[in-house]
């Protein structure tokens, strides 16, 4: 019998040198974001105050299908990528299944996850332009982990808007950040406006991703020479994390396979998208029919029960209305332990896709999610991130029918990131007092309410 293969890995001149821009493919185009006072589309050039030009001019950018990746970030991204494609044999073995299962491991970056794939470029195209500092959010720490690295890589200065509730929980995260010199803040927090609005009406609040971002807004926009940087959600960001799936896609070949189902977690879109992004473009020409599977918790289920229309990123509506799912932009998760799915809304390509039936959505209870995940690392030898338990606990739904159907299918999902800073939450698992969020129908009604 032939061994199977494990790992496929690409030599450093197959990195992708163009990024995939999915929407000008896409049938359907997202509605454009609409600036709350004029009530009219948003152009690039109102994007300016806030974020760097180039990413502004990326973010509207319905035409161009390649982008070019600068060089300064092609030489950076070369620290870690290309990133493994594996064959989980082990995972196959365990679940006795007659699926091939296949993950891309993000984790291997230096920050331990994929969104150091946006961090970079969003970091290079603020200094080319003479900005100084930079302000973010952060929900579990995986994007301001990111963000500290990228920054100190092109000499800029960070602070870094971290929901309370995984400050408290990940304080190794918090040292990552602190360790590449960025500011680390809980937030809500009481050096904003918003923060303080907060903290005033809710003073036991312990935050969420909507509330980072106002704050993070709020101090890019009273600071000189300082933008703003998000790590999910809006399209530049997907269009930069499209890295793991152009070389996803020439290593499923490099194993003489193609997936027919593709999964990743689900919070704001980040590498959902950039698994999905460039293998659905050859459903939209009609050539393939593989399925794209987000996998959301079942505690922020805004894909899967959201509601679709305009709604503001933050909570305190500072951004844009952004056409998406959404569970309302004042809906308060529940404090789960993958803080990075803790988000009341999609993006808007993701939206429009979902609407458009071009991908599907499911929620996961939080304690399949760990049951997944330790078969995972019992059985592939990785601890996975939260967040990835989620894709996983998908992938083993889908090798599980395979099973019960007797039938062949070929499966990828994006490791989004490893949980060796996250053991806190796996400590709780094993001892048996963690235990499943689930919304009410009355809460969701109640926040949609308040939009």
């Amino acid at each position: 019998m032939m061994e199977k293969r494990k790992k496929f890995i690409l030599p450093e001149e197959e990195i992708p040198t163009r990024w995939y821009n999915v929407t000008a493919e896409m049938k359907t185009k997202p509605q454009p974001m609409i600036n709350p006072q004029t009530k009219q589309p948003l152009k690039a050039e109102d994007l300016y105050p806030l974020f760097a030009e180039e990413l502004s001019r990326q973010e509207m950018n319905q035409t161009d299908v390649w982008i070019d990746i600068p060089e300064e970030v092609r030489e950076k991204y070369k620290i870690y990528r290309p990133s493994p494609l594996v064959r989980a044999t082990g995972l196959e073995k365990a679940l006795d299944t007659p699926a091939h299962i296949y993950f891309k491991n993000e984790s291997v970056s230096p920050v331990g996850s994929h969104k150091l794939n946006s961090a970079l470029p969003q970091a290079y195209y603020n200094k080319i332009e003479g900005i100084t500092n930079i302000t973010t959010e952060t929900g579990a720490g995986q994007w301001g982990t990111a963000l500290a690295f990228a920054a100190r890589a092109f000499d800029l200065e960070l602070a870094v808007y971290m929901v309370k509730i995984s400050y408290e929980q990940k304080p190794y995260r918090r040292s990552l950040m602190q360790t590449w010199g960025a500011q680390v803040i809980p937030s809500p927090s009481m050096s904003t406006k918003a923060g303080r609005k907060i903290i005033t009406e809710h003073p036991n609040y312990q935050g969420s991703l909507g509330t980072a971002i106002s704050e993070a807004i709020e101090l890019a926009m009273q600071t000189p020479k300082c933008k703003y940087a998000l790590g999910s959600v809006l399209n530049h960001v997907a269009l930069h994390q499209t890295v793991i799936g152009l070389e996803a896609e020439k290593q499923m070949a490099m194993a003489e396979e193609y997936p027919d189902v593709i999964i990743g977690c689900f919070g704001g879109g980040s590498n959902f998208s950039g698994i999905s992004f460039p293998f659905l473009r050859h459903n939209i020409a009609g050539r393939t029919h593989t399925r794209f599977i987000a996998a959301e918790p079942a505690s922020c289920p805004k894909l899967t029960r959201g509601e679709f229309r305009y709604d503001f990123g933050d909570e305190t509506g500072y951004t844009p209305l952004i056409p998406m799912y959404t569970l309302g932009h004042k809906f308060a998760p529940a404090n789960i332990h993958a803080g990075g799915l803790r988000y009341h809304g999609a993006g808007s390509i993701v939206s429009q896709l979902l609407k458009d039936k071009l991908i599907e959505a499911v929620s996961i209870k939080q304690l399949e999610t760990f049951e997944a995940g330790i078969l995972f690392a019992r059985t592939e030898g990785i601890i996975p991130a939260p967040e990835s338990t989620h894709a996983i606990a998908v992938a083993v739904r889908e090798a599980l029918q395979a099973k019960e159907e007797g039938k062949e299918k070929v499966i990828l999902f994006n490791l989004s990131g490893h949980g060796l800073v996250d053991m806190a939450a796996y400590d709780q698992y094993l001892a048996g007092d963690l235990r499943n969020h689930e919304v009410s129908d009355e809460d969701i009604r109640k926040y949609s309410a308040e939009c």
